[in-house]
């Protein structure tokens, strides 16, 4: 079941993913707006395998000792900017493990090597300049990981892309899907009807929208496109 879940992640774009948290009172846990991918095709979901940096790539590998395949690798540098964490080396081995991507808070380096790697690299910049110093690593380096206001552990699941990263419950994923499914649905078929000439604006019965909330202004656009089943956001 948890494979299937994953599966249809990886159809599903994080605005989707971040739309269907919205709907279903889900906590929307993005990873800030500089973390971005390497390239702009890049897309990677699975469960999150975390690492907390201290200076020295051996939580790297002792993290995949633990991970399984089709996970994450989710770095915690601290948002540090005056260093790279992971170059090519490393990201040959988390693909070698067979883990779907790399989510780092922080920066990397080996850039175009990275790309050639081709597995899926998220981070918040590039920097040629590895660690000077190693800090005493903690008992709970492997059990979580900081990314943002984020604080995400092995029973949370990770999905990015052109848009950025969210973070999601493993738990609920069984709800978050489904509804980000019918949300890419229905706006690719809105989408559809555009193309052929019909206005959003008509799709969406705006003109009955302005004259209901002209009569009670407490009635809102996503209170109107739930009983339509129309969705924009």
């Amino acid at each position: 079941m948890a494979d299937v879940m994953i599966e249809r992640l990886e159809k599903l774009s994080t605005a989707e993913l971040a739309d269907s948290c919205l709907r279903l009172g889900v906590p929307i846990r993005c990873a800030p707006s500089d973390m971005q991918p390497i390239d702009k095709m890049m897309h990677c979901a699975g469960r999150v395998m975390p690492a907390r940096h201290n200076g020295s790539v051996d939580v790297f590998l002792e993290a995949l000792e633990l991970a399984e395949p089709g996970d994450v690798l989710v770095v915690d540098d601290g948002g540090r900017k005056d260093q790279s964490v992971i170059g090519d080396m490393v990201a040959r081995e988390v693909k070698f493990a067979g883990l779907k991507g790399i989510i780092l808070w922080g920066c990397h380096r080996d850039t175009r090597e990275l790309l050639e790697v081709g597995i899926p690299f998220f981070s918040i910049g590039k920097m040629p300049n590895s660690p000077v110093s190693v800090d005493r690593r903690t008992h709970d380096a492997l059990e979580w990981a900081r990314i943002g206001d984020w604080v995400v552990t092995e029973d949370d699941v990770v999905v990015g892309d052109i848009d950025g990263v969210i973070f999601l419950p493993f738990n609920r994923l069984h709800e978050i899907v489904p509804v980000a499914e019918a949300i890419h649905k229905t706006e690719r078929r809105q989408a559809a009807i555009m193309n052929q000439g019909t206005s959003l604006r008509e799709q969406f019965y705006f003109k009955d929208y302005l004259a209901k909330r002209a009569e009670d202004p407490s009635y809102d656009l996503r209170t109107h496109l739930n009983r339509i089943g129309g969705a924009i956001e």
